[in-house]
């Protein structure tokens, strides 16, 4: 095979064939070729105006590219895997666009900065799309909240009925999470947006260059302060596969919660039929395939951040080959994490609650336990003995197939006296959930603070548009 015209001038011949298919990415980092052309775009300019070429040689470069950008587009370009990259793909054909002045663009720079640059820009380019994506979750969870705030369900520990909340709350303590994922993403941006270019290969370059400039025009913040930290780092994609790995956490949470409420035994949720499957021998089956899935392809996401933390654990500086390994992880984690919003946010638009299911299983677990001690500490009883008498309560309503709520009087006083018939108030589920007006608590005045604060943040979020 012959040899790459970039590289191969002191090869007597190119690598072997299997070699060659093995090196070869151009296959997936394709994906990046309009961050690969802005770059050297912005990259181009600069020589110009420092002088390191002329200016009407910049601007040739910046048409060529141009017109290799519209080839990509409208599907007329070849890729060659002989060139091994996205980068010597296009440069190969600016080249053949625009002759000699197309080998002036590699000047004052190599692969290693180029590369690091356009995954930076390729990669900030997908957490503003996951932000949108969250953001837009965000929105019909607090929507689906504003119409469910008198539902009053089972809130669990262990998975097991504790105190009853409203609908609205548990909703909401997802809208939260999603909400720390926006803001996650957004730190990360700060440290995404942060240009190697100027770096060279490890040590900096001779050439006049401005890369503060290059920053500039593609949107980024500044320049790395260490030419080899610059080209051997990857942190920057490690921060957005750990955020990636945070959401689809969260969101399998709520899907693992979907799933269970969908199952007849809840009998919480009716799937709409969009986002089900049916059994191919049981008629009767509704089968919650898509939650099932989205939490299954949580480990596809977990996956890339453990395989780029193990392919970085051990590289000394500057730049590794092994580093390639870092792209086809992030774009398959990419892929999982907006579809994944996209198609939560679509099932939750669409998925039907069923209150009065949620408040016949509060009768089940003596859910208003923790009322009654309240209610005897009001009387007068230290909170361990009022704890033990409604143990002793809650026995009693066991062993007669009752709710705490169904004890008669004399059958409450006879475990405390001071019980007055004042207690079935107390009792009442709807009353637990509208005591707890504490900040973050379940009670309606709490939850529709929660609702104004969430919604005003997202009227301001400051959501960049670069």
């Amino acid at each position: 095979m012959s040899t790459n015209q970039s590289w191969g001038g002191r090869f007597s011949e190119g690598p072997a064939e299997a070699v060659a298919r093995y090196t070869d990415s151009q296959t997936f980092d394709r994906a990046l070729y309009a961050q690969d052309i802005r770059a050297s775009q912005a990259h181009a300019r600069m020589l110009g105006r420092q002088g390191v070429i002329t200016p009407q040689e910049a601007r040739t470069l910046v048409e060529g590219l141009d017109n290799v950008r519209r080839e990509i587009e409208d599907g007329s370009f070849v890729w060659r895997p002989e060139l091994e990259d996205v980068h010597m793909n296009i440069e190969a054909r600016l080249t053949e666009l625009t002759g000699e002045v197309g080998k002036k663009l590699h000047t004052g720079r190599s692969r290693n900065d180029q590369v690091g640059l356009t995954f930076r820009l390729f990669v900030a380019e997908k957490l503003r799309g996951w932000q949108e994506s969250a953001m837009a979750l965000c929105s019909v969870l607090l929507e689906r909240a504003a119409e469910q705030r008198a539902a009053i369900l089972p809130g669990c520990t262990h998975l097991q009925p504790a105190q009853p909340v409203s609908l609205a709350h548990h909703l909401l303590a997802y809208a939260w999470m999603f909400r720390r994922d926006v803001e996650r993403l957004a730190d990360t941006l700060v440290r995404v947006r942060v240009s190697p270019l100027g770096a060279a290969a490890l040590a900096g370059t001779t050439y006049p260059l401005d890369p503060a400039g290059v920053a500039e025009e593609v949107g980024f913040a500044g320049i790395y302060g260490n030419s080899m930290d610059a080209v051997s780092d990857r942190d920057f994609a490690l921060e957005a596969l750990f955020d990636g790995s945070l959401i689809m956490m969260h969101l399998s949470r709520l899907c693992e919660e979907i799933i269970l409420w969908a199952n007849p035994a809840f009998g919480f949720v009716r799937l709409p039929d969009a986002y089900a499957t049916g059994s191919s021998i049981m008629p009767q089956k509704k089968n919650p395939d898509v939650a099932e899935l989205m939490r299954g392809k949580t480990g596809r996401v977990y996956g890339a951040l453990l395989g780029l933390l193990t392919v970085m654990k051990g590289l000394p500086l500057a730049y590794n080959r092994d580093m390639q390994e870092d792209k086809e992880g992030f774009l398959d984690a990419d892929r999982t994490v907006k579809t994944s919003l996209r198609i939560m946010t679509g099932l939750l638009e669409e998925l039907v609650f069923r209150p009065e299911r949620m408040r016949e299983a509060c009768k089940l677990g003596f859910l208003n336990a923790t009322e009654l001690a309240d209610y005897l500490v009001g009387k007068g009883l230290p909170f361990r003995e009022a704890h033990h008498v409604t143990g002793q309560a809650v026995a009693a309503a066991e062993k007669a197939g009752k709710g705490l709520e169904d004890l008669t009087l004399p059958e409450l006083q006879a475990l405390e006296p001071r019980i007055e018939n004042s207690v079935y108030n107390v009792l009442a589920y709807t009353a637990a959930v509208r005591r707890r007006e504490t900040p973050g608590g379940t009670g309606p005045h709490s939850v529709s603070r929660q609702l104004e604060q969430l919604k005003d943040w997202l009227h301001h979020f400051p959501l960049e548009t670069r």
